[in-house]
């Protein structure tokens, strides 16, 4: 055999080499495209279930937005990171949602008794709340005591501005004032905020609420 030959040979098996390898790597690119694609559509579906509670937090839309930008940049692993990270912010305010709804719908007899000293007032609704550990708006709102409806919260948080710097953080030991004289159009406007509020973020004092009080 030639010199000549062996170094036909030996370019052919290399460029075979680099063929297989070629391929190997276009279906791991492939593979990778595809778990992006999964992870972002994931973080949608979460994200959308969030909203649909009025629980989506302030900065998921955005992660998912960048895992799209990473996505589109070919950096799948960058935008498998960010979609995850946005269903996990979206999958927490879920389970905070349902806690809260559980709080409110399972109240047993004993708590409800040991909540009943924190009433003040007389008569169909109570004129001032304690509030207790464990209390938030949405659950105040809701006892029969007080308005028997958690969507008028944003009544108490209007009534107590002076007292209440996030609607969603509450004290034990804070005294509320509770507005049993509201008009129908304040009802009215306190349903409309709870229900259209959008995100939210605990510890920060949401636009749309501003927007509310200053109504």
């Amino acid at each position: 055999m030639t010199m000549r030959t062996t170094a036909r040979l030996f370019s052919v098996a290399l460029l075979c080499l680099g063929l297989i390898t070629g391929c190997a790597s276009t279906s791991e690119t492939d593979d990778a495209a595809l778990a992006a694609q999964t992870a972002i559509a994931d973080a949608k579906a979460a994200s959308a279930e969030a909203k649909a509670l009025n629980y989506e937090w302030r900065d998921t839309g955005a992660l998912i937005t960048q895992a799209e930008e990473k996505y589109a940049a070919g950096d799948y692993q960058a935008a498998i990171d960010l979609a995850n990270q946005a269903k996990k912010q979206s999958e927490d305010a879920i389970s905070q949602a349902n806690a809260e709804n559980r709080k409110f719908l399972n109240e047993n007899t004993e708590s409800a008794m040991a909540e009943s000293s924190s009433y003040r007032g007389a008569g169909a609704g109570v004129t001032s709340y304690s509030v207790v550990r464990g209390d938030n708006l949405w659950s105040i709102s809701g006892k029969d005591e007080v308005y028997a409806d958690p969507y008028q919260w944003p009544l108490i948080y209007k009534t107590n501005r002076d007292k209440i710097k996030d609607a969603d953080l509450i004290y034990p030991g804070q005294v509320f004032d509770i507005d049993q004289n509201a008009s129908a159009s304040e009802i009215d406007a306190a349903i409309n905020h709870a229900k259209t509020r959008g995100a939210w973020s605990l510890g920060d004092t949401e636009q749309s609420d501003l927007d509310y009080l200053a109504k």
